[in-house]
């Protein structure tokens, strides 16, 4: 704590805020916008900014400095003055090296697929609160929400640019031409990300087909877009049947916070149009397909099987200013609650806040993430007193 804060109780006092520039392959968003910025530093909470954050995303120094922000050199600067941190990605080996137990983490974290990130913020003693399992009493993900929009809409966009042959897929036009049939595009998942992937894809004039275990989501897709959109049940048959006809297929599916289930397994694979493509949204948990693993904007696809994959797990980095400003839009109210009431009266007033703590004073106390590693679950009320 700082000296000039002391006098303060927790709630009352400034919290000091901290944006480091992620490092992240190619992850070119930022935690917070300069109006973001203006809006804490309003609040009375000092905000500080790596040097160059915001550049990714076209938010210069400048307009930080403007909102009354203060630009730091280095990220050991950020993580050594700072109480809150505030990220997009989930902190690399480096940062939670530099994390304490005296720091909230707030960003994205996707713990589920990975132990040893898991066993490091156990380590550090943090408070690591997730965006994505902030979670409303309708199920919703308002922190995830925006990125999956996003995400959704870019993996129709990059299925189509590697259905083309030089990008190693089947050379096909999604929407086709007149006299020759559009591209069979299959979506696994019927949630935010299935719908933005459907909604551009029926847009492109593709054949579209979208499967889920919800009903009520099946029968809101047939309200909505009729037959210009087809929808099935996810049993193994289905999903068998339209993935050996797909050219496209979307992996949008999502259990929140714990690891997907594969609903396309290897041994499907051989029987796949060859060239056909695969885009898992869902491999930042795991992935949908059981062939997918992560890859990178600089690396974005591999062949298994005559079927190309792309795998990367920052999507919306590729979209940077539109991702930040999205994501900005949604965690604000969040993080000034954080900050204005304290982390632990702030998740004590909203229960859909206190389903993003993850981690908390070197215990697991997401029941999804323990149980995906064989860790114990610390249930959060026996910790906040």
């Amino acid at each position: 704590m700082h000296p000039e804060q002391a006098e303060y109780e927790e709630g009352e006092r400034p919290v000091i805020i901290g944006v480091p520039k992620e490092i992240k392959n190619n992850e070119f968003r930022v935690a917070m916008t300069p109006a973001g910025a203006r809006e804490f530093v309003s609040h009375g909470h000092p905000v500080l900014v790596e040097r160059s954050a915001g550049e990714g995303s076209s938010f210069p120094d400048a307009e930080y400095i403007a909102a009354g922000a203060e630009i730091v050199d280095t990220a050991e600067a950020v993580f050594d003055r700072a109480e809150m941190i505030v990220k997009v990605k989930e902190p690399q080996a480096v940062e939670i090296e530099r994390l304490r137990p005296e720091h909230i983490l707030f960003t994205y974290l996707h713990l589920a697929p990975d132990f040893e990130q898991t066993v490091g913020l156990v380590k550090s003693g943090a408070v690591c609160i997730a965006y994505e399992t902030v979670e409303l009493p309708n199920g919703s993900l308002p922190l995830l929400a925006p990125m999956s929009e996003v995400a959704g809409r870019m993996a129709t966009q990059v299925g189509a640019e590697y259905l083309l042959k030089p990008m190693g897929g089947r050379g096909m036009l999604m929407g086709g031409v007149p006299g020759v049939l559009p591209a069979n595009v299959v979506i696994l998942g019927a949630g935010v990300v299935g719908m933005n992937a459907a909604y551009v894809a029926v847009g492109m004039g593709a054949n579209v087909t979208v499967l889920d275990v919800n009903l009520d989501r099946l029968r809101y897709i047939d309200d909505l877009w009729g037959n210009r959109m087809r929808t099935l049940y996810s049993l193994r048959q289905n999903v068998e049947e339209a993935v050996y006809a797909a050219d496209l297929i979307i992996g949008a599916v999502l259990l929140t916070g714990a690891r997907a289930p594969w609903l396309v397994t290897k041994d499907m694979l051989p029987k796949m149009k060859r060239g056909s493509v695969v885009v898992d949204v869902s491999v930042d948990q795991g992935g949908c397909i059981e062939t997918t693993h992560p890859t990178t904007h600089s690396d974005p696809t591999y062949v298994v099987d005559g079927v190309l994959h792309y795998g990367v797990a920052n999507m919306p980095g590729a979209v940077p200013n539109t991702s930040t400003l999205a994501l900005t839009n949604a965690t604000l109210r969040y993080g000034l609650a954080i900050a204005n009431k304290g982390w632990k009266q702030a998740v004590k007033d909203d229960a859909a806040l206190a389903k993003g703590v993850n981690v908390l004073e070197g215990k697991v106390t997401y029941q999804p993430v323990a149980e995906a590693h064989g860790l114990e679950y610390t249930e959060l009320s026996s910790l906040l007193g």
